[in-house]
């Protein structure tokens, strides 16, 4: 969410700087709601920011991350590919709760989970997260 400044352009660049300055600090991961705003001011997607496709944009992009979808894609796409949540807590490195959190929306999928989720089910974050309505090629 953008800064509540008057001007959208001040409000613009204190989010970018906000985000970018994640970049410039010593964290390892920029967080998913930092992402998004990166995404939403320089409009390209999530996927294109994290090299999953060359998609720059897609048709009917919502801008804000919709939790409650992503929740219930989270857990449709470990049930199509057959994993319990301690199977996919192994693949991801991670416990059965951190699973438990993401599905039942108690906590926000971390960056990096993001990546090896949209790798191991070979779909768009920007799908997962509820930002387009079809999935989308990876390269």
């Amino acid at each position: 969410m953008l800064a509540p400044y008057a001007n959208p352009a001040i409000a613009a660049s204190s989010a970018l700087i906000s985000a970018i300055g994640y970049f410039k600090a010593p964290y390892d991961i920029i967080p998913i709601k930092r992402l998004n705003e990166l995404a939403n001011i320089f409009s390209v997607s999530i996927d294109y920011i994290l090299g999953l496709n060359d998609n720059r944009s897609y048709k009917n992009y919502k801008e804000e991350i919709d939790g409650k979808l992503s929740q219930e894609r989270l857990k449709q796409l470990r049930k199509d590919n057959k994993l319990t949540q301690v199977k996919l807590a192994s693949i991801l490195n991670t416990s059965q709760s951190v699973i438990v959190g993401f599905e039942k929306g108690r906590n926000i999928i971390a960056t990096p989970f993001l990546f090896q989720l949209c790798m191991t089910y070979h779909v768009s974050a920007d799908y997962l997260l509820g930002k387009i309505n079809e999935p989308q090629e990876l390269l």
